[in-house]
């Protein structure tokens, strides 16, 4: 929680001077009620005893107590406004931090700790930060010096007095202890079962078309019953200790006042309170006073580290994502990436996913150059977009070495190797915005024309012109207001944007029509010649025409070559070649 703290700015620390300063006067002013409130009554009793009027001496306590609470207000006002400044301003650093610490993350560390966690973190947990920045900046300055200075008071005005109100101090922490030994570890089980109820709903979402279509409906009902039900279960356990201390608060304030009206009453009997029955009475009505403004004291600290435990375990799970070392950085590293003679080789290449016991691909060798097209074909799971991955520095290799013009590509910055590469994932992913925007976001700086040219190699520009809003059509969220063919061509059309040295598709014409995509292919081709093209496809229309196709089996490769030597050599190559294309076709290729 205190690691929080690093994200103040210099002027927050001016604010919290302030919190305190403003928070002081407001204590100031409110010791000072019950010595005005015991003058009225010394004024009401002497008045009584004299038969004279003193309504001029009451009214003007009462006015000096009215302006006394108007200053409290005031300074509660300005003090709960920089308390909130800071707490929301520490929130939105947090955030800032956070998500952009999030995406420097490879897959591995996204997929350690999940999507819905990740979000989870981002909102739910900053927010409890947020609250409990708000009200510990407030209520741990303002606790302890209204508690210390009451106390002083109080010790002042009778000792014998004091004994009860340490009574009902003990009576609090006592109570308070017992219900933070119960719910404290509640807390961040509640947060780990608000991870599983993103999980579930996202999951729910994401799918859904699915889930209607196999008529599993009732299947995720009762996987988000069943999580919803556990996180139901932990709030009203938290939520049923926590009601015991509003009535618990309720019987020792009772029993606290009631104790001292009574040895108030029996010390003012034997004249031990003041020096007149009416001296006591005004003495006593300031003991309660004050003694209340210690209970609350004690019960405001007591709360906070009532509600710290949930904001520590939140700020916890911030500050571990924060703190997550990248598995994949480029620090001091100062090579630049040429984009001249291009090379790209992979040697002796092998890979196995986090916590997995075997390699999903093995021994895997290829080069190639600038102005080439490499394409990688094989059953599901042979470990093609693996491949791809690597190459995109998504994970690391686990043996072996990629190579870029004969450098690991561990020694160029990642920032210089996304320059250099124009990715096109097999789902065409798209962002809420304009077409245009979507565009942009591979080349800021791409002009009009720019765009209408990669969209006219991509075979979508006759689309974008029969929109009335052209460029400025409005994409949802994730596309979802285009069809699959549509975003898989305007993901294409981005990447050309970019202009690249290295294209990279994986398998990102499987959506497209066979006419689409021959014409996109030869537009590809001819407009992108001088870039190395690298091609994952399970058609073999798709990537017949590369220089260098991989063939890979279980991880393995088990052929390398033209289309036309693999037809000869490679059996893997001719089992899918034939399943999908007849011999006069391939032989014609």
């Amino acid at each position: 929680m205190l690691k929080i703290f690093r994200f103040l700015k210099w002027y927050h620390w001016i604010f919290i001077l302030f919190i305190i300063l403003f928070v002081y006067i407001q204590v100031r002013f409110d010791l000072m009620l019950p010595e005005y409130m015991g003058n009225i009554i010394k004024i009401i009793g002497n008045a009584y005893q004299s038969g004279e009027s003193q309504t001029s001496s009451i009214l003007s306590e009462g006015l000096m107590m009215l302006l006394v609470t108007l200053g409290s207000i005031i300074s509660t006002i300005i003090a709960s406004y920089f308390a909130a400044t800071v707490g929301t301003r520490v929130a939105n650093i947090a955030r800032n931090k956070l998500f952009s610490h999030v995406q420097g993350f490879s897959l591995e560390e996204v997929n350690k700790f999940s999507t819905p966690s990740l979000i989870t973190r981002t909102t739910n947990d900053i927010q409890q930060v947020q609250n409990a920045l708000i009200i510990m900046l407030r209520m741990l300055v303002r606790a302890p010096i209204m508690a210390v200075a009451a106390i002083l008071k109080v010790t002042n005005l009778n000792p014998t007095m004091s004994i009860v109100v340490i009574g009902g101090v003990v009576a609090i922490v006592v109570m308070v202890a017992i219900i933070f030994v119960i719910v404290g570890p509640k807390f961040n089980l509640l947060q780990k079962r608000t991870d599983d109820l993103n999980e579930v709903t996202r999951e729910t979402l994401t799918g859904i078309r699915v889930i209607r279509s196999h008529n599993a409906q009732d299947i995720q009902d009762e996987k988000f019953e069943g999580v919803n039900e556990r996180l139901t279960k932990t709030n009203i356990f938290v939520n049923t200790a926590m009601s015991f201390l509003n009535p618990g608060m309720t019987i020792i304030f009772g029993g606290l006042n009631l104790g001292l009206i009574v040895v108030g009453a029996v010390l003012i009997s034997q004249n031990a309170l003041g020096n007149s029955p009416i001296e006591g009475i005004a003495i006593q009505v300031e003991f309660i006073s004050y003694a209340m403004m210690i209970m609350m004291s004690f019960m405001m600290l007591i709360m906070m580290f009532i509600f710290l435990p949930r904001a520590w375990v939140s700020a916890n799970r911030i500050m571990e994502v924060i703190q997550t070392p990248f598995k994949i950085n480029d620090q001091n590293v100062t090579t630049e990436v040429p984009t001249d003679d291009l090379e790209v080789e992979f040697k002796n290449v092998c890979f196995k996913y986090p916590n997995a016991e075997e390699c999903v691909i093995k021994n895997i060798n290829f080069k190639a150059t600038k102005g080439q097209t490499l394409a990688f074909i094989g059953s599901t799971g042979s470990g093609k977009s693996t491949i791809i991955q690597l190459l995109l520095r998504f994970y690391d290799v686990t043996e072996g070495e990629i190579l870029i013009n004969k450098k690991n590509i561990k020694n160029y910055p990642l920032e210089a190797l996304y320059k250099l590469m124009g990715y096109v994932p097999q789902k065409g992913v798209l962002f809420s915005g304009s077409i245009e925007s979507n565009m942009k976001i591979a080349n800021p700086n791409a002009t009009e024309s720019d765009i209408y040219r990669a969209l006219e190699i991509a075979q979508i520009k006759d689309y974008v012109d029969g929109l009335e809003e052209g460029l400025n059509h409005v994409i949802d969220q994730g596309g979802k207001n285009v069809s699959g063919g549509q975003k898989q061509r305007l993901s294409i059309a981005r990447a050309l944007v970019k202009n690249p040295s290295i294209f990279i598709f994986d398998d990102s014409f499987s959506a497209l029509d066979y006419k689409t995509d021959r014409l996109l292919r030869k537009t590809l081709k001819s407009q992108i010649k001088d870039a190395l093209n690298v091609v994952v496809g399970q058609r073999i229309g798709t990537i017949m025409d590369a220089d260098l196709i991989v063939v890979l089996d279980k991880g393995e490769v088990v052929g390398k070559g033209t289309h036309h030597e693999l037809l000869k050599t490679c059996k893997e190559y001719q089992d899918i070649a034939y399943a999908q294309l007849s011999k006069e076709e391939l032989a014609n290729g």
